[in-house]
C-alpha cells in the first residue's frame, strides 16, 4: 500500500533557557507561542509549541528546555538545519531585521533559491528561504507585518549515517519524490505546500550527540486517525519497527528511527491546540493533561517562569 506524507508536521528541539527561547522564536521571529506545556515523560520539563496563529501543521516547532542541558553536537542522525519559509520578496527584510537585532547571518544559494542562514541563542541552525507556496500568516507580532511574517516550514536538512537507507525511507515509506541533485544535496518532495521540501546530504555525517541546540526529532503529517493507524502498518510493513500509538493531547504520534539514525514521528493533524484553550487565549496558560492536574502546584514550582514579548528594539 503506498501512502504519501503531506510535509513536516513539527520539529522538536532541545534549548536551555524558556525565556531565551520565547525571546528569539517569538521576539526575533515572530512566531506565535500556541501551546505552554509539560513533557509528558517529563513533567519537570516544558514543552513549548511556537507556530503560527493557531499552529497549524507545517509550521510548529517544539522545545525542550532544560537549563542543566549538555550542549549537544550537531551530526548523522538529526535534522541538521530547519528551513522556514517566508513570503516572496520579503527576504531582504529579514535580512535588515536580523542586522539591527544583531543575529548573525550568512548567505547561501542551494537550487536556485537564496538562503540566509543563522542559528539560535543555543546553537539551532535555521534558514530563511522566500516560497511562492502557502498561505500568509495571519500573525503580526514584534513589527513583523504579517505580509513578511514566516509562513511554516520550508523543509529541513537531513544528516544522516546512511543516506542511501535514509533516501530509501524517504521514497518508498514517505512516499517522498526525488527531485533535484546539486553537489552532496538531494533533494524530496512531499504533497503539501508547507515543510515539503527536503535536502539529504549525501556525504556521511560524523555522529551527533543530543543536547541544547540540537533536533530531538522531525514529525510527519498524517491527515486523521484512521490514516495514523495506516502509516503505523505500513510503516511496520517496511521492516521498520514504529512504537504503538501515544496519545500527545493535540495529537496522536507514533515513533520510528530510521536507518540513518534520525528519529522519525507520524503525527496526526487532528484535534490540534485548540481543543483546551480558545483561539485568542493559545499559549497564555500551562495546560497540564488531566493525569498530571494534581500536581499542578508542584509542576509550577519546579518551572522556569517566563514571558513572550516585544524586544527593545522594536519598541522604539
Amino acid at each position: 500500500m503506498a501512502k504519501h506524507t503531506a510535509g513536516i508536521h513539527h520539529i522538536t528541539a532541545f534549548v536551555r533557557s524558556a525565556q531565551a527561547t520565547a525571546d528569539f522564536y517569538a521576539g526575533v521571529l515572530g512566531l506565535r507561542l500556541v501551546k505552554k506545556t509539560i513533557n509528558f515523560d517529563a513533567p519537570e520539563v516544558y514543552h513549548l509549541y511556537f507556530g503560527d496563529e493557531i499552529g497549524s501543521p507545517g509550521t510548529i516547532i517544539t522545545f525542550f528546555p532544560w537549563a542543566h542541558s549538555r550542549k549537544g553536537k550537531i551530526g548523522g542522525g538529526q535534522v541538521g538545519v530547519t528551513t522556514y519559509a517566508v513570503p516572496e520578496g520579503a527576504l531582504p527584510f529579514w535580512a535588515e531585521r536580523l542586522e539591527r537585532l544583531g543575529v548573525s547571518f550568512h548567505r547561501t544559494e542551494r537550487f536556485g533559491e537564496q538562503y540566509l542562514q543563522l542559528e539560535d541563542r543555543d546553537g539551532l541552525q535555521l534558514e530563511l528561504v522566500e516560497r511562492m507556496a502557502g498561505s500568509l500568516s495571519n500573525w503580526s507580532f514584534g513589527g513583523i507585518p504579517a505580509d513578511k511574517a514566516i509562513k511554516g516550514f520550508g523543509g529541513a536538512v537531513l544528516y544522516s549515517t546512511s543516506p542511501r537507507e535514509t533516501m530509501r525511507v524517504l521514497e518508498q515509506v514517505m512516499g517522498l519524490e526525488k527531485t533535484a541533485e546539486e553537489g552532496d544535496i538531494i533533494r524530496f518532495k512531499a504533497t503539501g505546500d508547507l515543510g515539503n521540501l527536503i535536502d539529504i546530504k549525501t556525504s556521511l555525517q560524523s555522529y551527533s550527540a543530543g543536547g541544547a541546540g540540537t533536533v530531538h526529532h522531525i514529525a510527519w503529517r498524517a491527515q486523521d486517525d484512521t490514516d495514523h493507524e495506516a502509516w503505523r502498518q505500513h510503516v511496520q510493513a517496511s521492516g521498520l519497527q514504529p512504537t504503538p500509538i501515544v496519545d500527545r493531547q493535540y495529537f496522536n504520534a507514533i515513533y520510528f528511527r530510521e536507518p540513518g539514525g534520525i528519529l522519525f514521528e507520524i503525527a496526526t493533524d487532528p484535534p490540534g491546540f485548540a481543543r483546551d484553550e480558545e483561539k485568542d487565549e493559545l499559549g497564555s496558560r500551562l495546560m497540564l493533561p488531566e493525569w498530571y492536574e494534581p500536581r499542578r502546584a508542584e509542576i509550577e514550582r519546579n518551572l522556569e517562569p517566563f514571558v513572550v514579548r516585544e524586544l527593545e528594539e522594536d519598541k522604539k
